[in-house]
């Protein structure tokens, strides 16, 4: 099938790099035809996914309709901060018959919509989701990993799970949209913290009851918008905040330990070109509970720091000393 990425980065290009080895013919979209051209002449995507060889095969273009045209499959990979603007851009251009899947994990920070529903909005037709436990720098090297698909139509996913499925890619299916997208989202959040956690030299104690807590409040929002809450046992939910939390990949845990070492903000983004969507999006999850009354502590924290310029050592503190509860409330 003829399959296009969205997006340019990493995770765009790992993905691209799935479909490509199962024999699809794939195109990635990025919006700078200058940098595609340094892609394609040195063979490796140097900016976001150093020291990994691509496929001769994969066409690269920043032209809009040249980049869909014909398009069976349709994956949009781009940063939440970019995602409407990239989407509305590509409105006139996408075949109506295309699969589309959204691979992008964050929210719209003025809307809070989940990335699936704002594609949805302006392109008028079901967006399927896709995420799981999967760093785009062991997944271009084929190392094995497991994901989830959902989408309304259960046939749609199984459809997709078909066209990205191999050997070192498993896929998942579940028809619930909602908690697959927002574990994916909000356990940025979390992992901001544990890296805070480790940039304050705490040990494993500390990790372990900020990724526990963090999934009881990850599933109590995610309930309240419609999610089921097994699905944050799954792939999508505890799956994906352990790797994010835990590895040294990740780029919201490595911004909270440099935060936590005592780094601001501004220096940390200067020198970053990889987005951590946990520090785009934790206002936009906090205001998002804020609206539906529910409780998100470590959230709120982590918001304080990134935001408003709490120290993380007082942060810990209010945490800390929260009036006790029992577990389960």
């Amino acid at each position: 099938m003829k399959a296009t990425v969205i997006g340019d980065g990493g995770w765009g290009t790992a993905l691209a790099m799935v479909l490509d080895r199962n024999g699809h013919e794939v195109t990635v979209w990025g919006p700078f035809a200058d940098y595609l051209d340094e892609v394609k002449s040195a063979g490796e995507n140097t900016a976001y996914l150093p020291g990994v060889k691509m496929p001769e095969s994969l066409k690269w273009t920043s032209d809009h309709e040249t980049a869909v045209t014909g398009a069976d499959l349709v994956v949009l990979v781009v940063p939440s901060r970019f995602y409407k603007p990239v989407v509305e851009a590509f409105k006139p251009f996408i075949p109506e018959t295309a699969l589309i899947v959204s691979a992008t994990k964050g929210l719209d920070e003025q809307t809070h919509e989940r990335m699936s529903e704002t594609a949805e909005h302006i392109l008028g037709r079901p967006v399927a989701v896709l995420s799981g436990p999967s760093h785009a720098e062991e997944v271009a090297r084929g190392v094995p990993c497991a994901v989830a698909i959902a989408a309304k139509d259960h046939s749609v996913a199984e459809k997709i799970q078909a066209l990205f499925v191999n050997d070192a890619f498993r896929v998942y299916t579940l028809d619930d949209v909602v908690g697959v997208e927002l574990g994916g989202a909000l356990k940025n959040v979390v992992a901001v913290a544990a890296g805070i956690s480790d940039g304050m030299g705490f040990g494993d104690n500390s990790k372990a009851a900020l990724m526990t807590r963090g999934i009881a409040e990850i599933t109590r929002l995610g309930v309240a918008l419609g999610a089921k809450p097994e699905t944050f046992s799954g792939l999508s939910g505890i799956g994906d905040l352990m790797v994010t939390c835990m590895s040294r990949h990740s780029r919201n845990r490595g911004v909270g330990e440099r935060l936590g070492k005592g780094e601001t903000l501004e220096e940390i983004m200067a020198g970053m070109k990889m987005v951590a969507e946990g520090i785009w999006n934790c206002q936009a999850a906090k205001e998002l509970a804020d609206e539906l009354g529910i409780s998100v502590p470590i959230t709120e924290q982590v918001n304080a720091v990134v935001h408003e310029g709490k120290d993380p050592r007082k942060a810990v503190l209010d945490l800390m000393s929260r009036a006790p509860k029992a577990e389960q409330e």
